[in-house]
């Protein structure tokens, strides 16, 4: 009896979800399945926005494995739409940049194309967070998606960007597959330029690929087999790049015939590709003649390999390729054959596709301009730009928004004692620098689900939502006392900072707006109170004694 699908939790589905974009990395078909197997009950039952978009997406690059164009199809779909309910952070980023992939393998260019933008402005935006996983195969899936569009030099970047971001994780995996994504990256780019006859350029590319693959093979860690050959593989390619054309093609074609004992179909035609190209180079060499036969035939073997493992965009080159070569050879009937198959798959690929990148970046440029000026203005209109806290204004707001029948609500108005001392006898620098602090502290006490807010000059407000005149005198006094006990030395103040805070708690009929004013009023009222007896202490409506706390 076939056992049925496992139960995974949340940090299952993470370990698994990397395990798929891994075997889809490495074009591993098999591996994919199995594990896609495996999750995909855990996935349809997952109802968080994230594993949904995750559910879809794999369920399009599945439909790619199966054969299955309209499954991909709606799966890209689904994934996008569910991303609209997920944080614009990095691991959309990453969601947006394996779709974009996904989109390429399906060879819908112009899709891939804006999936790909949108990506890596989400990339871009994440760098500001700090690394993380997700930022950095983030980088590596837009690298991929890049270069299968011809963007050669910013798949390069990205590939940089990745490799930047991975070299400040602990994980030695990540570091070795960004830099062997850089290592190839860099050699493909080399190619290119010397295709266009930018020779100087393209020495440089190849030789940052060589010391790419150098610093992978420095890392400690054991990569897979399938991983050190590509990367043999990339290293002989830049160093014929470089020029050092006859010292590479020894390395290559050990390589090559590892690969084609041991690789998959993708690999296979990787290394057949690169050797013709090795070759083809070799033979324009003095010494080098009598291998153009040879690279026509493994370019023969690496179109059927593309073509097989769904890499359009090499497979257009190796029919470019062999159209040159054959005409090279003498041979123009097959040449033409080449040739023509290469024009109507490239027509029907990518007609304006640098074009189509450049305007819709710009597009979406301004538009993430556009959105963070408004975020800037909203932020300037509503924050404390010392504190950092919501201002007035931000309170104000808050406040007229509470409505009653929910449940108590407590407002408690801060102040710090002999303030103006403080700015008189040391400066007002040392003045901001205690309401930065005192708001730190106000915030880090504050309970869960409490706001506070820098209401003027050196007062406070904070609001208690739902919490009885017991529950907030109880938490404000938490709050004086931080105050109180925190470590004042480093600004070298006359005497140690407190607060004195009033309290006051209201409730208003079902869905009726709050009286906040009056409820402020009361609680500033109860403040004075608390700066007459002595500061350092909290006051809130009760029996005399019962509404107070002192040190």
């Amino acid at each position: 009896m076939t056992p049925g699908p496992e139960d995974l939790t949340d940090g299952d589905l993470e370990d698994a979800l990397w395990r798929l974009l891994a075997a889809a990395d490495r074009d591993d078909p098999a591996a994919f399945t199995a594990e896609h197997d495996r999750a995909e009950a855990a996935l349809l039952a997952a109802t968080d926005p994230w594993w949904v978009a995750w559910r879809h997406a794999l369920a399009a690059r599945r439909g790619l494995v199966d054969g299955d164009r309209a499954a991909a199809a709606a799966g890209v779909a689904a994934a996008r739409e569910a991303l609209r309910d997920c944080p614009p952070d990095a691991r959309a980023a990453l969601a947006l940049a394996h779709l974009a992939a996904v989109e390429v393998s399906a060879d819908h260019v112009d899709a891939a194309m804006v999936l790909a933008v949108d990506a890596c402005l989400l990339a871009e935006a994440a760098d500001d967070d700090g690394p993380s996983r997700a930022r950095t195969h983030a980088h590596l899936w837009l690298s991929l998606a890049l270069a299968a569009l011809d963007l050669e030099e910013l798949a390069v970047a990205e590939a940089q960007a990745g490799s930047r971001a991975a070299h400040r994780l602990p994980g030695v995996c990540d570091r070795h597959r960004l830099l062997q994504l850089c290592a190839q990256q860099h050699a493909e780019l080399a190619q290119t330029l010397h295709r266009r006859g930018e020779t100087d350029r393209a020495q440089e590319a190849a030789s940052t690929a060589v010391g790419c693959a150098e610093a992978a093979r420095a890392l400690d860690g054991d990569p897979g087999p399938d991983d050190q050959d590509l990367l043999d593989v990339v290293q002989a390619w830049a160093v014929a790049g470089r020029g050092d054309v006859e010292d590479a093609v020894g390395p290559l074609r050990r390589a090559h015939r590892r690969v084609h004992r041991d690789g998959g179909t993708w690999l296979r035609g990787y290394a057949d590709l690169v050797l013709a190209r090795v070759l083809t180079r070799l033979a324009r060499t003095a010494s080098g003649g009598g291998h153009d036969a040879e690279a026509t035939d493994l370019l023969v073997d690496a179109a059927g390999a593309f073509a097989a493992s769904g890499d359009r965009r090499r497979y257009r080159q190796c029919l470019l390729e062999l159209g040159q070569g054959t005409a090279a050879l003498g041979r123009p009937a097959e040449a033409l054959h080449w040739l023509e198959a290469y024009r109507a798959d490239t027509g029907r690929a990518q007609a304006r596709g640098r074009e189509l990148w450049a305007e819709m970046f710009v597009r979406r440029s301004r538009l993430r301009d556009a959105r963070r000026r408004t975020a800037h203005l909203r932020r300037a209109a509503l924050e404390d730009p010392l504190t950092g806290l919501g201002n007035r204004r931000s309170a104000e707001s808050r406040l007229g928004a509470l409505r009653g029948g929910a449940g108590p609500v407590s407002l408690a108005v801060v102040d710090v004692d002999r303030f103006k001392a403080v700015n008189d006898d040391t400066s007002h620098s040392h003045g901001d620098a205690v309401l930065r602090r005192v708001a730190e502290l106000l915030r880090e006490h504050s309970r869960t689900g409490d706001e506070v807010y820098r209401w003027a000059g050196d007062e406070f407000l904070v609001v208690l939502p739902t919490a009885t005149a017991t529950q907030a005198l109880l938490a404000v006094d938490r709050l004086r006392a931080a105050v109180a006990d925190a470590d004042w030395g480093e600004l070298q103040l006359p005497e140690p900072v407190t607060v004195s805070i009033g309290v006051a708690t209201g409730d208003a009929g079902d869905g009726e707006p709050l009286g906040w004013r009056s409820l402020f009023d009361t609680a500033d009222l109860h403040l004075s109170s608390a700066k007459r007896g002595g500061r350092n202490r909290v006051r809130a409506p009760g029996p005399t004694g019962a509404g107070e706390t002192r040190p």
